[in-house]
């Protein structure tokens, strides 16, 4: 019962609260980075790690298909196309080649 109570209250304290609680700038500035910062979170340990272990040659498709999706994004600033294209490059290497 109390592990509930506490989500409720942590979850829902800005609901409660009759006036609009105001974030000060510089915390509104940091929230902007907060996706960003997520996506990185997840993404990175992901093309960087294998098995636990930062990966120790260059011989491996997902840096490839990263840096062709990321060139491609930086080039026609497009989420679908950047998974394609990063997907095109990492599949022929990784059933191709075997890396």
């Amino acid at each position: 019962m109390g592990l509930a109570v506490i989500t409720v209250v942590t979850r829902g304290f800005f609901l409660i609260s009759e006036r609009e609680l105001s974030l000060p700038a510089w915390v509104q500035r940091g929230l902007r980075f907060a996706p960003l910062a997520a996506l990185v979170a997840v993404v990175a340990p992901e093309v960087l790690m294998a098995q636990g272990a930062l990966i120790d040659t260059w011989q491996d498709a997902r840096l490839f298909g990263a840096a062709a999706g990321a060139a491609y994004y930086f080039w026609r600033r497009g989420i679908l196309g950047t998974i394609v294209v990063g997907m095109a490059v990492m599949l022929p290497l990784r059933l191709g080649l075997g890396w």
